[in-house]
């Protein structure tokens, strides 16, 4: 028999389907033996059979679910038609008697609070926090159905109509339970994070406190006083002045008051209690397993807990223990791709670098550098080297860790350092002959020969086996594939950073400042990614010839995408062109070194809009004139620069090498990339070959399903050795994948989950400016053209390409674009280099840029101060 009502101690976690979120967690911390004040849940079958005993409400609800979340017109009318009907509903007489009987039970004389807590509600991934009401201080029969009956109707508040449509929680699925608690009139009321809910350490205990009721917190018209505890110890106190507090009055209801002078700017807590409520939050979350989120109130000295949720707003933490203080920064931030990715496309990179170091959370990978930061060595150069290789930003966040009393104390692992010497060694020495001794202009061949030759082997090993044979191919090749590629190809791409660094320094310190240095980094010799792009243009000028093409292009998909080339005139001359392009080029995407991404051999159509935005942009046969003109360029930079220094000298000799190393070694910087995408799309081949004959098992629904799988699991299931339902695990994976997309990565976090920002770039800047690197000189003035994917770019001449990151995936795009703004990057990375190669300004590095910057504003950039500036809040 179904229950209309539930006390406290009737209910735990399993009961989230009759008392919702909240009354589940008042259940199990009252079982638990919190000090929780006594109460019940009216239950979903309540609500349900009340809504049932409506005529209309099935009409209401397919309404409802029908219409567009974005109409919030329509979206308010409708709200108000539902809550109306509601109210005016009879709650039938059984239900009523049971909700009174339960009412006696914790009694009478009491008043209540009266809650909503819907079954959608206080879950780990979605809080819904607010969505519903709350009524206080509520006495007497009467006043209790009456409000029961308003948290009911409340389910259908606009915000929760909007909150629940954005967030894909179909309207008929969520139900409403009311918690009905005795109110406790309290001293003092406030909110206990048991996490930092700013920047996410789960060690502190953060307490926002004031007088009175915690609606005066919540609603906001009071400032809380707030007081942090970590490790039993206070590490910060903010005494505010609090002036109003709401009280309840004898007749029922609140009250705000004035507080008096000499209480508005007293210490709420005392630190007794402080100290207490965090050890009582650190007690309840270890209870439910997650960082809690947690409502209390004080009286006559007793503690109670009202309410606790997880708190969702926290990125997920890696599984590694918490002690002692380790620091890792994103994988993401430095391949400049910090979307999301699928546990697959994980797995493989976890097998392609050391699981040691590489760890996952919230679905993306985080690097631990902390063995080597523990080092003297490893504290001097790796902060510098993230500083001018990978992210300004990131080497800030680093730098801040690393200082703390706490990292510094611990000593890095017995025999690391002779370890790592060992292995890095020999690796040194080839750096070192390659930088000193060696023809620069051999480098390519030799590079491009290993490539060759690690490809074929892949794609040897691959072919002739079948089923977890092959896949077991596929995991053993990968695994050696980190190791072959730092000791055959970064000994020669890691002599372009250390050539930049070295030549800086020598032209400062001989020429006075470092000009001539963007210059040399024009048209880099052998760049697979800069060939990528000028081929773009070829096939954009190839375009210009056909405007059938072109008419046909820009309706294109990728199903049909060659087959409906027959049917233009000039298409088989452009397919010829095209399926040469894809040969050489089509294993590579936007964001490449996830695996499961769709690769342009797939997508074809996904390359239309760079090649339609180089024609708008770009005059016919431009773009290989200014990669002539910029390997012009750099010759005359060269040759202004041992002219400056006087031939013949130590310094021009120095100078000279250093040069030849920077741009020969600078041509090859996407060469491990490339290589890296080459095997991945084999492994890729074979992983979907297999998936396809899991499909016709029946074992999978469909092949991309394998993208939800680690590769581990993957073989074990092609060995009929997996045990788990692999269709519920999937879709839980698929769930939990689109969370991972809401969610923003840090750059640093720590070991404790704190998200580390590190102090801003010092400097006098324009007010208002936005601030990031410097990457590639000079000062332009242009509509910012805001792209999210560049497949989606829409650019047209004189626009400034603002974007998330760039890998080579958008190398299509440069040629189009004036300048380039990114939230990601440093000088070295993917956009910064690939900007000063095409001689446009650029600044990397920009935090929120796709937020701040609005599609069409004009904005000044500053390539050499690394500021961009809104010129105009109007769109253009």
């Amino acid at each position: 028999m179904k229950s209309y009502v539930l006390f406290f101690d009737e209910v735990d976690r399993s009961s989230l389907p009759y008392v919702g979120g909240k009354g589940a967690n008042l259940g199990e911390l009252s079982k638990t033996g919190f000090p929780v004040p006594g109460g019940f849940c009216v239950t979903t079958h309540a609500y349900q059979d009340f809504i049932a005993t409506s005529p209309k409400m099935d009409s209401l609800l397919d309404e409802l679910n029908a219409m567009n979340p974005d109409d919030l017109s329509q979206l308010r009318k409708l709200g108000e038609r539902i809550r109306t009907h509601l109210q005016q509903l009879e709650i039938p007489f059984q239900l009523r008697n049971e909700i009174f009987h339960a009412w006696e039970s914790v009694g009478k004389e009491y008043a209540y609070a009266v809650r909503s807590s819907a079954t959608a509600e206080d879950l780990p991934t979605a809080s819904f926090a607010g969505q519903q009401d709350t009524y206080l201080n509520i006495k007497g029969q009467d006043g209790l159905i009456q409000h029961i009956r308003k948290c009911w109707s409340s389910l259908f508040t606009d915000r929760a109509i909007s909150y629940r449509a954005k967030n894909g929680f179909d309207h008929r699925q969520v139900y409403l339970s009311v918690v009905v608690q005795r109110m406790v009139n309290p001293e003092i009321s406030g909110i206990l994070f048991t996490a930092d809910p700013v920047n996410g350490n789960r060690k502190v205990v953060s307490i926002d406190a004031s007088f009175g009721l915690g609606e005066a917190i919540v609603s906001g018209i009071v400032s809380a006083d707030l007081y942090k505890v970590k490790d039993g110890q206070f590490i910060h106190k903010n005494i505010s002045e609090k002036k109003i507090a709401i009280y309840s009055i004898p007749e029922g209801g609140t009250v705000k008051k004035e507080l008096p002078l000499d209480q508005q700017t007293k210490q709420a807590l005392t630190d007794s209690q402080i100290l207490r409520l965090a050890e009582l939050g650190k007690r309840i979350e270890k209870h439910f397993g997650s960082p809690q989120d947690i409502e209390f109130c004080i009286e006559n000295g007793k503690i109670f807990v009202v309410q606790s949720r997880p708190i969702t707003s926290l990125y997920p933490l890696p599984d590694i223990p918490q002690d002692p203080l380790r620091v890792m920064f994103s994988f993401g931030h430095v391949q400049m791709m910090t979307d999301a990715m699928k546990p697959l496309g994980l797995s493989v990179l976890r097998t392609i670098f050391p699981k040691k170091v590489l760890f996952e959370a919230g679905g993306r990978l985080f690097v631990d550098p902390t063995e080597v930061l523990r080092t003297k060595p490893g504290r001097k150069i790796l902060p510098k080297a993230f500083h001018h290789l990978v992210d300004e930003g990131l080497s800030r966040a680093i730098s801040e860790v690393i200082q703390r009393p706490e990292f510094l104390q611990v000593p890095p692992k017995p025999g690391f350092v002779k370890s790592a010497r060992r292995f890095m060694a020999p690796i040194i020495k080839e750096v070192w002959n390659n930088l000193v001794k060696r023809d620069p202009k051999l480098a390519k061949s030799i590079v491009e020969s290993f490539m060759q030759k690690k490809w074929t082997e892949v794609r040897e090993k691959l072919q002739g086996v079948s089923g977890a044979g092959r896949l077991k191919a596929v995991q053993d090749q990968l695994s050696i594939l980190g190791r072959d590629v730092l000791q055959n190809l970064f000994p020669y791409v890691i002599c372009f950073p250390i050539s930049f660094l070295l030549l800086r320094k020598a032209l400062i310190r001989w020429i006075g400042d470092e000009k001539e240095l963007y210059q040399l980094n024009k048209s880099l010799p052998g760049n697979i990614t800069s060939e990528m792009g000028l081929q773009i243009g070829d096939l954009a000028d190839l375009v210009r010839e056909l405007p059938e093409v072109e008419e046909y292009l820009k309706h294109a998909d990728d199903q049909t995408f060659y087959e409906g080339l027959f049917n233009v005139y000039g298409g088989e001359r452009f397919k010829r062109a095209f399926e040469e392009f894809i040969a050489k080029y089509g294993h590579r995407c936007p964001g490449e070194i996830d695996l499961t991404r769709p690769r342009w051999r797939v997508v074809p159509a996904q390359l239309v809009p760079a090649i339609l935005g180089h024609m708008r942009s770009v005059k016919p046969g431009e773009h290989r004139q200014k990669f002539i003109q910029g390997e012009q360029e750099a010759q005359e930079a060269a040759r202004r620069i041992l002219d400056h220094v006087g031939r013949g000298s130590f310094k021009s000799k120095w100078i000279k090498r250093l040069m030849e190393v920077y741009r020969h070694m600078g041509g090859l910087r996407e060469h491990p990339k490339y290589l890296l995408t080459m095997i991945l799309d084999e492994c890729k081949k074979a992983i979907m070959t297999e998936a396809e004959g899991l499909v016709k098992k029946g074992v999978l629904q469909q092949s991309e399903d394998v993208f939800f799988l680690t590769l581990d699991e993957l073989i074990q299931l092609s060995k009929e050795e997996f045990k788990q339902d692999v269709f519920s695990l999937v879709a839980d994976r698929k769930e939990k994948y689109e969370w991972h997309h809401t969610l923003n990565p840090p750059r640093v976090m720590t070991s404790e989950g704190e998200m580390v920002t590190g102090s801003p770039r010092k400097g006098e800047f324009p007010q208002g400016a936005l601030v990031g690197t410097p990457a590639s000189a000079g000062v332009v003035e242009g509509k910012a053209r805001s792209v999210l994917k560049p497949e989606e770019a829409h650019l047209n001449e004189g626009e400034i390409l603002v974007a998330p990151h760039t890998d080579p995936g958008w190398t299509p795009l440069f040629q189009s674009a004036k300048a380039l703004v990114t939230e990601v990057g440093g000088l070295m990375t993917h956009g910064a280099v690939v900007a000063r190669e095409y001689g446009i300004p650029a600044v990397v590095g920009v935090d929120d840029a796709t937020k701040k910057i609005k599609d069409g504003q004009m904005i000044r950039l500053d390539g050499s101060q690394g500021v961009v500036e809104i010129l105009s809040d109007e769109k253009k």
